[in-house]
């Protein structure tokens, strides 16, 4: 059996991950990271910004082809809240407790997202057309 910590973070797909960090970082104010983190894997570059126990993840696809890219396309070229993550305390179990209860996984074993989290992805299908993460950040608290 798996725990649902809280909302980790609220992914956005983003045209300009520059523009974004103008408005978020100096605009409204808002601390990020220095560092923006590629995930090459994932074709995306990411800037997070702590908002509460929660983030903001905004990500740039760095492909043409990759997944953000074809989102923002499907979107008619505007940026997209694109998933919502919630942390559990252990992914493994979330994966294997979901489709135990019919639950269609993108991911069937955790990957490696940005910062280290062990992550993995519902089908959209099984969660009303929203694409949700469940990630567990092994180095860190929940809050």
């Amino acid at each position: 059996m798996f725990k649902i910590l809280h909302i980790d973070h609220i992914g956005i797909g983003v045209n300009d991950l520059a523009a974004i960090k103008d408005v978020f970082g100096e605009k409204l104010g808002m601390f990020h990271q220095p560092e923006d983190e590629v995930v090459e894997e994932q074709k995306v570059k990411v800037s997070f910004f702590p908002c509460g126990d929660a983030e903001l993840e905004f990500l740039e696809s760095t492909s043409p082809d990759g997944p953000i890219a074809k989102a923002i396309e499907k979107n008619g070229g505007r940026n997209l809240v694109q998933h919502i993550a919630l942390r559990v305390d252990n992914v493994e179990a979330a994966i294997a407790d979901l489709q135990a209860k019919g639950v269609a996984m993108l991911d069937k074993a955790p990957r490696y997202g940005a910062g280290g989290a062990k992550i993995a992805f519902v089908h959209p299908k099984s969660t009303g057309g929203i694409l949700i993460e469940i990630c567990e950040h092994p180095d860190r608290k929940a809050h």
